[in-house]
């Protein structure tokens, strides 16, 4: 925390950290312990017993549901799967007739907010009605990112299937084939692990624009353009950029110390809250190295490995969510500017809990900065200047 000027009511805190800026039931990070939980249920529960729709409701509703329950929810997510046609033409046009360069996550925010405009309970805060607009929000994701990785391909958009689950869904609309079943769970588990992460920067952003009694819509925008940064979404396309790089085990020794010579953030390792494992780099791990084995080619867990290794010994860095989710995605053929956007696929059931949460006890949301510029400074006419 930084020291306060003389004069300050109160020290300024650098990036609001350790600032407690909202009360929650959603989530909670243990940074000490390296604990994850949601709604009270450990996360390591979760990945190895657990479903993303299951989770879904958990995060919805501060319990875990009773079979009908879930039932109802996936059948109202499967309801929800499929896009209005004018959006699959928006999604045509911005992919094949405007420009091929653009980042899936433009695509994936601009679509998004068309969005809202076909739904008719969008500026209808109730809760009743914010769980349906939240249900087809988290439905049509997936649908949404599929869609844009066929259509900037030159492929046929692929239309849902409402009998399979989010995470098999997804696969199979993006490769136009039915996933293997080992893929289908890792991603799965995945979408589990990325649900929520309490207050991070999308999740904090998206509480900000609630807090103005904006639309879900707007404030899961707001969130998209905060995921989007490199520093928070975009974090494991890095690490795997970083591996294909080093492309060979026997280099990443030297391709460290050259990092750190110069100074260069090696992504993947380290985090802000946690001072121990993230407890999500457990389960990735362990995917990262079956996927490998799976495939006939661990050379990029071997990699990620070795990284961890250097990472702990040269900077007491453990790895974080990011490091074994890039080379679990990369082996399942998701291409790179794809793992945020999959990122959103998850992080929507968690910016929705925590939207719902903002209007059922809302204030709005209003810091102060502490001003660090010149006082009593005259105004000089412009001739005089």
């Amino acid at each position: 925390m930084d020291k306060a000027k003389q004069g300050s009511a109160s020290a300024v805190a650098t990036g609001l950290r350790g600032v407690i800026a909202a009360s929650s039931s959603v989530g909670d990070v243990n940074g000490e312990k390296g604990e994850l939980i949601y709604q009270g249920l450990n996360i390591h529960d979760l990945a190895t017993k657990s479903t993303f729709e299951e989770v879904v409701f958990l995060l919805w509703n501060g319990r875990l549901p009773k079979r009908a329950e879930l039932d109802e929810l996936k059948k109202n997510l499967a309801a929800s799967y499929e896009l209005p046609w004018q959006i699959v033409e928006l999604i045509k046009g911005i992919c094949v007739r405007v420009a091929r360069h653009f980042e899936p996550m433009d695509a994936l925010r601009t679509v998004v907010s068309a969005l809202a405009m076909f739904d008719e309970e969008s500026r209808d805060l109730s809760r009743a009605a914010s769980i349906r607009v939240a249900t087809r929000l988290t439905a049509r994701f997936p649908t949404i990112v599929a869609a844009i990785e066929r259509a900037r391909n030159g492929l046929d958009i692929i239309a849902p299937k409402p009998e399979l689950n989010i995470a098999t869904n997804f696969l199979y609309m993006m490769k136009g084939e039915m996933p293997d079943e080992f893929d289908a769970h890792v991603l799965d588990v995945a979408l589990i692990l990325q649900a929520d992460h309490e207050l991070n920067a999308s999740t904090f952003t998206a509480r900000v624009v609630a807090g103005t009694l904006a639309d879900m819509y707007s404030a899961v925008i707001a969130a998209l353009g905060a995921l989007s940064g490199p520093l928070h979404g975009g974090a494991n396309t890095a690490i795997m950029k970083i591996l294909l790089e080093i492309d060979d085990v026997d280099r990443v020794e030297d391709y460290v110390k050259d990092a750190l010579s110069k100074k260069k953030k090696i992504m993947g390792f380290g985090h802000a809250v946690y001072k121990t494992e993230d407890p999500r780099a457990t389960h990735l791990r362990r995917f990262s190295k079956e996927m490998g084995e799976r495939k006939g080619n661990s050379k990029w867990y071997e990699i990620t490995a070795k990284l961890e290794a250097i990472m702990k010994r040269e900077k007491n860095l453990l790895p974080n969510v990011d490091a074994y989710s890039a080379s679990t995605y990369y082996m399942m053929g998701i291409p790179l500017d794809l793992y945020t956007p999959i990122f959103a696929i998850s992080r929507i059931s968690g910016w929705t809990a925590h939207i719902l949460e903002q209007y059922a006890d809302n204030k709005l949301i209003r810091p102060r900065a502490e001003y660090v510029g010149p006082r009593d400074v005259p105004y000089v006419p412009i001739d005089e200047r």
